[in-house]
């Protein structure tokens, strides 16, 4: 059952009305919550400073239970009933699949804050996550060179770990690796199944793991590929989804040494990145980690407030016009958003956790790179380490 979160009332006085969909609870809810947060520390903090041309933000929010069919019918219910034009949401692929018809049938705006597959555009659709050549291409060439040829993949069944594994496995194969084994369980899978999986893994003896299982059904993965024995000091996984606040979740201690390529860690230390974490820290708690979920989530509702201040109105296609080319110094850094395909300039960066839950980046790019969603430029094999990244 569908649950949401309390509906907030249009007032008396002259707001801009906006839908926010992350799920609260579910599959997906520590992802989610995580960006919820960002999101809801954006918004108070542009009410407080004095909205956007006077007018503050106000907010319609629902929690879908990461049900990707909820979430198409209260993103048809914020751009009706509520007449919330602008949505903040999604965090997987398949949620965003489920919402954009409307959105785009409604003449919607979606500002998505999740890393994803590529080989999307919409222009009801403002893509802040991180795309292919931004995360998988460096991470890529890492583990090869660092761990050796041999690349097990495994995933969720659903269309991100299936699209990233198919990229994944050319980037693998143009380093003159080999994939070891390619596999994909339930979203929910039981323990026997991830037993199973890993006995497999066992049997062909990969030198990495490349992981794009989701959700709570990741987390529990962790924790039986550290039950069983395996030891990311020798035989790490690699992910691009796996952060922080999960890291908390499974226990950090049993995740040392494991991998993700991101563009933020909370370890990040830059004066952007230190009053994020000193304001949300102030919101919600010095415990509650940061990750690239809630500072994507935060950065792009300051991205959509520069463009609302632009624009001056929430009409879709005067804020996408005023949104293309946008820049702003985001926690992670320099960022913006390419006038060409609706993607962010974002710095990729590779981390190894500790046992402490946190992560020390081991490698990051030089500066923003351009998104290349349909890797049309970017190329397969393309050197992106130099020699001492992977000493």
């Amino acid at each position: 059952m569908t649950k949401t979160a309390p509906h907030v009332k249009q007032s008396d006085r002259d707001v801009w009305r906006v839908g926010v969909l992350f799920s609260r609870s579910g599959l997906m809810a520590v992802t989610e919550s995580e960006h919820f947060f960002g999101t809801a520390l954006a918004i108070e903090e542009i009410n407080k400073a004095g909205g956007i041309l006077g007018r503050e933000i106000e907010v319609v929010a629902y929690d879908p239970a990461s049900n990707p069919e909820a979430f198409r019918k209260l993103a048809d219910r914020l751009l009706t009933e509520d007449g919330a034009s602008v949505i903040f949401g999604c965090s997987t692929s398949a949620e965003r699949k489920a919402i954009l018809p409307a959105i785009e049938r409604r003449n919607g705006l979606l500002w998505y804050p999740s890393l994803y597959e590529g080989f999307e555009y919409s222009p009801n659709v403002i893509y802040t996550g991180a795309c292919p050549n931004q995360n998988s291409f460096p991470l890529a060439e890492y583990i090869v060179r660092k761990y050796g040829p041999r690349v097990y993949l495994i995933g969720s069944d659903y269309i991100y770990p299936r699209e990233s594994n198919r990229i994944m496995r050319d980037l693998i194969e143009s380093y003159a690796g080999q994939v070891a084994g390619e596999q994909y369980v339930a979203m929910e899978a039981s323990d026997a199944e991830l037993t199973r999986t890993l006995d497999m893994i066992r049997m062909r003896a990969p030198d990495v793991v490349f992981s794009t299982i989701v959700g709570r059904t990741a987390r529990r993965f962790y924790r039986l590929y550290a039950e069983k024995g395996f030891d990311p000091a020798h035989l790490p996984i690699a992910s691009l989804t796996m952060a922080e606040g999960e890291l908390r979740e499974i226990g950090p201690e049993l995740c040392a040494g494991h991998l993700t390529a991101a563009s933020y860690f909370g370890s990040l230390q830059r004066e952007s990145s230190n009053r994020f974490k000193v304001a949300f820290a102030n919101a919600y708690g010095k415990d509650k980690p940061v990750s690239m979920w809630s500072a994507g989530a935060y950065a792009q509702v300051k991205l959509f407030a520069m463009a609302l201040a632009q624009a001056g109105s929430l009409d879709t296609q005067r804020l996408v016009d005023a949104a293309l080319g946008l820049s702003l110094d985001a926690p992670e850094g320099p960022i913006q958003i390419d006038p060409d395909n609706n993607h962010l300039w974002l710095t990729p960066r590779i981390g190894r956790a500790r046992a402490d839950g946190a992560f020390d980046v081991v490698w990051e790019g030089k500066g923003p790179i351009k998104p290349d969603p349909y890797l049309s430029v970017s190329p397969i094999g393309g050197r992106w380490l130099p020699e001492e990244a992977v000493v």
